[in-house]
């Protein structure tokens, strides 16, 4: 007898696995990296991780906007700036 119990623990399941698939993506970024992603309808966003958790990494624009990013949009950022003042009190420092 099925008491429609099957599809709650499939459901369960399929979202488990979407987590573990956020969180596996979400490692191959460390706080501080330059990312980019595209919002809808918008330009390419570029900024720096600045946390994550299993499903979201938070990211600061170059102008100072939050964003909450599923890990499936990020991408690494193309900076062609070197350790170099992007604002006029923010340095940027190289990676060791």
């Amino acid at each position: 007898m099925n008491n429609g119990r099957l599809p709650n623990i499939y459901k369960a399941s399929s979202r488990q696995e979407n987590q573990m698939r956020a969180h596996a993506q979400m490692l191959e970024f460390k706080i501080g990296d330059r990312v980019s992603f595209q919002p809808e309808g918008r330009s390419v966003v570029v900024g720096m991780l600045t946390r994550y958790n299993k499903k979201t990494g938070t990211i600061i624009t170059d102008s100072g906007e939050h964003w909450n990013v599923a890990p499936r949009f990020l991408r690494r950022a193309g900076d062609s700036r070197s350790a170099e003042v992007c604002d006029s009190n923010v340095i940027q420092l190289h990676q060791k």
